[in-house]
Order: structure tokens, then C-alpha cells, then sequence
């Protein structure tokens, strides 16, 4: 039955291959990169940086970090423009992955885990001249947490828990212990801190086009969702840097236009590729740099519960049987993926590939719950990329093998927010964690109740996770996250997929970390620091 299977997925993809455009086997090196920095940096030059419009590429609310509703997607341009308190860091081969302080010079956590205390760089100022200090960083806090947007963190604040202590240091006091409080700031919008005088001055509507920070780089202009140039702050804390002088993100229609565009010359980066057959070519390209980030954020078919057909643990479970990730993986990508059972990924915290009790592909049991419920039809929906419209595709056929009657489609991330937050969906394929589960768009924002981004409303999973978040003991936090995946696994509320992570092109001559060297992705891209990005002259 499963080579069956194998043969369904494999002609499924050649189709879509065909359809695309696209040549050669499915396969490509899981691991790897070509070069980091060789030399010195070198001062100058510009560079232009493509993203997807489906993902990063899209930033229709602008770009203030309190009100932007696709920040978590546009840590790039945040990062560009605002800096942060805190980056994730790593070895150029993607080990030794550690949060450190950017703006921050040091940070402290009490022993219970109930505080943190920043210290900020004594001398930084916005790119409008105003100070960096503890008031603007209060000021931006409590004006981001009371905002929409997606990627807001959500602290165990207690009552006034953000406090100024000195004009350089700012403190959190949280209701109960919350060590994951380091690990949330590079994927949220807390750690982008921008000027309170010129919000101010040019209200909210004027900043969210040209916002002011204290990063590397200064807008010169913004048109949402289409192009944002940036030129280098002379007045960036850090002495010689960034390298560059301009740095333009350009959105463009996926990763075929953006490969055809690199070799043209019109592009020297690219973000989140993620088309086998491109990344293939990719490789084999002498004048191309290709390197594949390490997986943190698996996939995961969500099933809303609160609604028909998926409030019947029967209708879940069917999925559960119906689908072979395993046959996925070596079907359509050559076996090049890790398979995880859980929220967690080779790349970031707490892995474990298998977890207890996580209920395997059954088809004879799948065929016998749909004739239970008397059949079983499931709308399937996505975002518009390559691996999560090939994984839709290949789904489609295994469940109707399963007697499922499936339809697809999928939406760029504007209309993929639309359509969970109008809560009327079924089940999405979607990505789930991160580097740190409790941190940023991790396993909260997927599986906890009341949140607009999930599909489960299960109080002891609640506590589950509120509880490994509340853990300062790493052993202890593991624990927890492994039973809080076997509680998933138990209630069929969401199979896991393929631990994927894209990959970052970049032209000869280009380098820079996370572009050239691996990071674990924040979320699913990785977090590029720009101010050390240089290109040779």
C-alpha cells in the first residue's frame, strides 16, 4: 500500500513540476551552504534583497512594529531598520545557537524566573537624533502590547510590570516564573524599538511608512508590499558599521522569478527559497551561494475542533490514519527531511523526532472511520508557496484514498490570517514552533484556547505549556513540552509533518550571517543580521 502511495505522490509532483516550470529530480542536499565570509569586510556597495510576496514580501499595514499585522514575517526589514535589544546568533554551522544583546549590553534574570532586568547601551540614539533610553523602550512596550499585531509576545505580565528603573534600565515582573522571556524578544515586536518624538510627530499613519529606529539602516522610501530602500544611519551605535551603503527588500511572486532575477544580475539575495528542483539548480550554480538553514518549525495539518467535522475526535483521527508524512517526504522530496511527531524540529530546543503513543498511518483504520461518520468532506488550505502547495497536494490524494472528500487552496498570508481569524476554517497546513517553543509564533500561538491561530480549546494543555514556560529547569521544560506533544497525539488534534527549513541565495561576493552562515530560523526564515551583510568591491 505504501509503495502505492509513493507512486500517487511522485506523479503528483511531476505534474506540478511541469506545471511550474521546473526541471530535474525532487531531491536537494538537506544540509549545507556555500562559504562564509572569506576575507575582510569591505565598506560600500548596495544590495538588493528579494522576498516572497506570499510571506516576507508582504507588508500591507506598513512597518511600526506595534501595528504592523505581518511583523513575525518581516523580522528582515525590522531587523534593517530598528536593530533590536536582543539577535539570535549561532556558529556559522548553525551550532551554539544563543540569544545575545544587540542594543541591550546585559540582562538579568531573578532566581524564581518573576523578573527580568535590561540594561541598555549607554549612547544610542535614533536615527532622528532623540535618546535610546529606558523611557522610549517602556514607551514602545506598552504601546505594542496593546496593539493587533500577530507577533506581540504574550508575557504573564503582573499589574504594572513594566518599570523604569534608572534612565538606562528597564525591568518586567511577571505573575509567575518565565525563563522563555530571553528567547521571545528577536521573534517579537518588543525588541524593535522605535522613536516615541517621531511617532509622535508624524502620527501613526505617516510612521508606519517611513518609521524611524536606531538600526543600521534609515527608510528612504516605502511602498507596502512592493519595494522598501533603505540607506546606511551614520549615526548607528556600532563604529564601522553596517558594511553597506543602500539596502533595498524587494517583494517579487515566488522563488522561480526570484532565481530567474539572481541570474539576471537584477538581485543579489534571495530569502526562504524553498522549490526543490530551483534549489538543485541552485547548487549547481558556480556564481551562487545556497545555504539551507536548520529546521525549527515543522509542519502541522491544524484541525479546528470547535467546529464540524473536526469536533468529532472521529473525523480527526481519520486524519491522523489517512496521512503519511513518511511517503511525503521521500515521494516528493527525496527523503531529505526529518519527519517530526511534535512542535519541535532538528534546529531548535527540546527535539525528539517520535513521541509516545502519536497514532501511525493506518489506512484500512482511516477508510473504517469514514464510512463511520457516514463520510467525511475537509477543506484543505495553505499559503502560497512550493513545499506547503506540493505537501496540500500530496495530502489531497492520500485522504481520498481514505474515502475523504478534499478540496485545496491556498492564499497569500494576508488572506491565510483572514481566514483563521474569521474562524470558520477546517484545517490549515501550517508551520508550528520555533527556536524556543514558548517564544514568539511558537507552540502557544498554534495550540492554545482562545487564540485566533488555533484550532484546540483544551485547558490541560493549557497548563501544560504554561507550565513549561514557567519552568526555569531545561531538563524539567523538556519533559513537559514531550507530554504536551503526547497530549496532542492523544486527541488527534494536529498531525506533524516534514521539519523543514528554505534556504537563503546570494550572489558571489556576498556575505554576511544567516544569509551565508547558518541560524536557526526564528520562525521560518532566519533572522539575517544586516549590519554585518558586505559584499565584495
Amino acid at each position: 500500500m505504501k509503495q502505492r502511495t509513493i507512486l500517487s505522490l511522485l506523479t503528483a509532483a511531476a505534474l506540478a513540476l511541469s506545471a511550474c516550470g521546473g526541471g530535474g529530480d525532487s531531491g536537494g542536499s538537506a544540509s549545507g551552504g556555500t562559504g562564509g565570509p572569506v576575507g575582510e569586510p569591505q565598506q560600500g556597495g548596495e544590495l538588493t534583497v528579494l522576498e516572497d510576496a506570499a510571506f516576507a514580501g508582504s507588508w500591507p499595514a506598513g512597518l511600526d512594529p506595534a501595528t504592523n499585522t505581518t511583523g513575525g514575517s518581516n523580522i528582515a526589514m525590522n531587523q534593517a531598520i530598528f536593530g533590536g535589544l536582543f539577535l539570535l546568533r549561532a556558529d556559522d554551522d548553525g551550532s551554539n545557537a544563543r540569544v545575545e544583546g544587540h542594543q541591550a549590553e546585559s540582562y538579568e534574570m531573578s532566581e524564581d524566573g518573576t523578573s527580568f532586568t535590561i540594561k541598555l547601551r549607554d549612547g544610542i540614539e535614533f536615527s532622528d537624533g532623540t535618546p535610546l533610553d529606558a523611557e522610549a523602550v517602556r514607551a514602545n512596550w506598552e504601546r505594542a502590547l496593546a496593539n493587533a499585531c500577530t507577533c506581540k509576545p504574550n508575557w504573564p505580565l503582573a499589574e504594572n510590570g513594566i518599570q523604569v528603573v534608572d534612565p538606562l534600565t528597564i525591568s518586567l515582573t511577571f505573575t509567575r516564573p518565565f525563563p522563555a522571556i530571553l528567547a521571545s524578544f528577536p521573534t517579537s515586536n518588543v525588541n524593535w524599538i522605535a522613536s516615541p518624538t517621531a511617532l509622535q510627530q508624524m502620527g501613526e499613519d505617516a510612521f508606519k511608512i517611513k518609521p524611524v529606529g536606531a538600526g543600521p539602516f534609515t527608510v528612504v522610501d516605502n511602498q507596502l508590499s512592493s519595494v522598501l530602500e533603505l540607506e546606511k544611519n551614520p549615526n548607528y551605535f556600532k563604529e564601522g558599521l553596517p558594511y553597506l551603503d543602500e539596502l533595498t527588500f524587494q517583494s517579487i511572486g515566488g522563488d522561480q522569478p526570484a532565481y530567474q532575477a539572481l541570474q539576471a544580475g537584477q538581485a543579489q539575495a534571495y530569502e526562504g527559497l524553498n522549490t526543490t528542483p530551483l534549489l538543485e539548480q541552485a547548487q549547481a550554480n558556480g556564481q551562487m551561494q545556497v545555504t539551507i538553514q536548520p529546521a525549527t518549525s515543522p509542519y502541522v495539518v491544524q484541525l479546528n475542533t470547535e467546529i464540524a467535522p473536526f469536533n468529532d475526535p472521529r473525523a480527526r483521527e481519520a486524519i491522523y490514519r489517512a496521512t503519511d508524512f513518511d511517503a511525503i517526504n521521500e515521494g516528493i522530496f527525496g527523503g531529505n527531511y526529518e519527519v517530526s511527531q511534535g512542535f519541535t524540529a532538528p534546529g531548535g530546543k527540546f527535539y525528539h523526532a517520535e513521541v509516545e503513543g502519536y497514532p501511525e498511518y493506518d489506512l484500512d483504520r482511516a477508510k473504517e472511520l469514514v464510512q463511520e461518520l457516514g463520510g467525511l468532506t475537509v477543506n484543505l488550505g495553505t499559503i502560497s508557496n512550493y513545499v506547503a502547495t506540493q505537501i496540500n497536494t500530496a495530502l489531497q490524494t492520500q485522504w481520498q484514498e481514505a474515502g475523504i472528500d478534499v478540496t485545496i487552496e491556498d492564499s497569500q498570508l494576508s488572506g491565510v490570517i483572514q481566514k483563521f481569524t474569521g474562524g470558520q476554517w477546517q484545517a490549515m497546513l501550517q508551520t508550528a514552533g520555533a527556536w524556543d517553543p514558548a517564544a514568539g509564533v511558537g507552540v502557544g500561538f498554534r495550540f492554545n484556547s482562545g487564540v485566533p491561530y488555533s484550532g484546540v480549546n483544551d485547558p490541560a494543555l493549557d497548563q501544560l505549556l504554561a507550565d513549561a514556560s514557567s519552568t526555569v529547569d531545561e531538563a524539567q521544560r523538556d519533559d513537559l513540552y514531550q507530554q504536551a506533544a503526547e497530549l496532542i497525539a492523544q486527541n488527534f488534534y494536529a498531525p506533524f509533518g516534514l521539519a523543514f527549513a528554505p534556504a537563503n541565495l546570494a550572489a558571489a561576493g556576498v556575505h554576511g550571517p544567516g544569509l551565508t552562515t547558518k541560524i536557526p530560523p526564528l520562525l521560518v526564515n532566519t533572522g539575517v543580521i544586516w549590519d554585518e551583510v558586505w559584499r565584495e568591491q
